[in-house]
């Protein structure tokens, strides 16, 4: 009877699985932690952070389940408080999760093309908060997490811990958060002129809600107000439909109703631009009205004709007297309805990457028939129609033609200047292939120009399942956003805005040292700004980025 018992035992003990074998140590936040790299981490181990006060930072576990492939398991994770003394930063202000991985491509440039065309590639950047999460045998996960740092805090050494379970077992691992005697004011009183231009269309579809119902408000809400905590300045708005003639996967359609009556004369609906432009304003996002487009990039306009029941389009270019007598009473009744709603010194008639004898003539259309009318144009440099654009954003390859003398009077004048990245520039970029670093180096090279921000045409205007496959048609993959549905973050996020951070705390002290006339100060500041050297991009990013920080927290 015992044999037979202990060989019972023996075959139940083969059939259940092993004891989950889970190993938890600190990376750092530079590294994508892929998916079956369950071997070692070989990175380098970072535990400890510096803040100023209202400041955001950032660390990452690296967890690999070490049991064989099929042998999953449910790994939960909790963030403790931290404690400097009496002193507290809540649990609450310290959020992240699994950075789980999704697909992506390779640099390319721009230009159509199979989504599979350039390979298929698994990067970790989603960060999920998806807790427990399954983790399969043998791989392995960054576990990301962010600590705000509240405006209020008392300067000195937080310690707080992350508790990682997995099949009943518990291990803590402690981390560190040194706040210094500095404030960072207020993402919506940063100086960074963010400018991420914001897709509602791709929202509804994903979330499966009837444009601009209460439902639809009601989902976008937590995108926009994770984006106005970033700094934000700019509400994207459209005029026409397809400003952009469908270039995303969800289309952008016209906060404008244009309904030609059937007595000849014309009648603007701006409904649904109010509501966008009120609801942004609610979150937080409440500098500038960029308003698409005058120049779309087919010139094909659409309108509701009433005398036969139907939408009808008029094509026509800059240029043409039928351009101007379209546009011309549109811009008038716009005008007026931006002044009524006291909004009018905010809004812009928006550009992007237009010809100059197309921005010269349609300037020409918004002089003559909306006198003062603010203008923004994201593309190449043209000496002819600067003095017309208030708020100028230049292609990184044509930036080089803002000069010192140039961003000085500009500035002097209140105006923007501004630069963007899109398909055509491998680093530095927001791909979901990009090194992490790079979304930091953003920032700082916007700072090393002594411009005043940065655009970026894609907030979220997601492929067809943005949370698997980053790919698109027509450029490198994760291009067409940043954040993942539900507003997830991803590690690209999470980095960028630590990169505006480092902007700002810059813009302070240097503000400080030349009002006190601290000239040691000035120099120690202008040096370490000379460390953002974008020739070297290519593989010191993460020696730029990580080193621009730390010298600004050591001064």
């Amino acid at each position: 009877m015992i044999k037979r018992f202990l060989a019972l035992a023996a075959v139940v003990a083969m059939m259940m699985p092993a004891a989950a074998q889970v190993s938890v140590k600190w990376g750092n936040t530079d590294t994508r932690y892929q998916v079956n790299a369950a071997d070692a981490v070989r990175t380098s181990s970072v535990s400890s952070a510096t803040a100023w006060k209202g400041e955001r930072v950032n660390f990452q576990l690296a967890v690999t389940n070490k049991n064989e492939a099929g042998d999953s398991c449910s790994v939960a994770y909790r963030f403790s408080e931290l404690k400097n003394g009496k002193s507290v930063i809540p649990a609450t202000n310290v959020v992240g999760g699994f950075v789980q991985p999704v697909i992506t491509d390779r640099f390319t440039g721009c230009g159509k093309h199979e989504v599979d065309a350039y390979g298929e590639n698994h990067v970790a950047d989603r960060i999920t908060d998806t807790n427990p999460t399954v983790l399969p045998g043998g791989s392995l996960r960054g576990l990301w997490l962010t600590v705000q740092v509240p405006q209020d805090a008392k300067p000195g050494t937080y310690k707080g811990y992350v508790e990682v379970t997995c099949a009943g077992k518990a291990t803590k691992h402690n981390y560190t958060v040194k706040v210094l005697d500095r404030t960072l004011p207020a993402p919506a009183e940063w100086a960074f002129h963010l400018d991420l231009w914001q897709n509602p269309y791709a929202v509804a579809r994903v979330h499966n809600v009837e444009l601009w119902s209460k439902e639809h408000f009601d989902v976008l809400r937590p995108y926009m107000l994770k984006l106005a905590a970033a700094g934000q300045k700019a509400i994207t708005a459209t005029l026409i439909d397809r400003p952009w003639d469908g270039q995303t996967f969800d289309p952008f359609g016209s906060m404008v109703t244009w309904i030609k009556k059937a007595d000849g004369t014309w009648l603007y609906d701006f409904t649904v631009f109010d509501m966008w432009v009120e609801f942004m304003m609610e979150c937080g996002i409440n500098k500038e009205i960029t308003c698409f487009s005058m120049i779309p990039w087919k010139l094909s306009f659409r309108y509701y004709d009433q005398a036969t029941h139907s939408h009808k389009y008029i094509n026509c270019a800059p240029g043409d007297e039928a351009y101007a007598e379209f546009w011309g009473g549109m811009l008038k009744a716009f005008a007026a309805h931006l002044k009524e709603k006291g909004w009018f010194e905010k809004t812009f008639i928006s550009m992007d990457e237009r010809s100059l004898q197309q921005m010269q003539a349609a300037i020409k259309v918004i002089k003559d028939y909306a006198p003062g009318m603010k203008i923004s144009m994201a593309g190449n440099y043209h000496a002819e129609i600067e003095p017309d654009i208030y708020d100028y954003c230049l292609d990184i390859f044509a930036y080089g033609a803002y000069t010192p003398e140039l961003i000085a009077s500009r500035r002097a004048q209140g105006k923007v200047s501004t630069y963007y990245t899109c398909c055509s520039a491998e680093y530095p970029n927001l791909f979901t292939f990009s090194d992490p670093a790079d979304a930091e180096f953003i920032a700082l090279e916007a700072l090393a120009k002594d411009l005043d921000g940065y655009l970026r045409w894609a907030y979220n205007s997601w492929t067809i399942v943005p949370e698997e496959d980053s790919r698109f048609t027509a450029w490198p993959a994760g291009d067409t956003y940043v954040i993942y549905p539900f507003s997830i973050s991803s590690v690209r996020w999470e980095r960028l805005v630590q990169g505006i951070q480092q902007f700002e705390k810059y813009k302070i002290l240097i503000a400080e040292a030349e009002a006190k006339g601290n000239t040691s100060r000035v120099k120690a500041l202008k040096k370490l700004l000379k460390s953002v050297d974008i020739s070297k991009i290519a593989d010191q990013s993460e020696k730029i980025a990580n080193g621009f920080r730390n010298g600004l927290n050591k001064m």
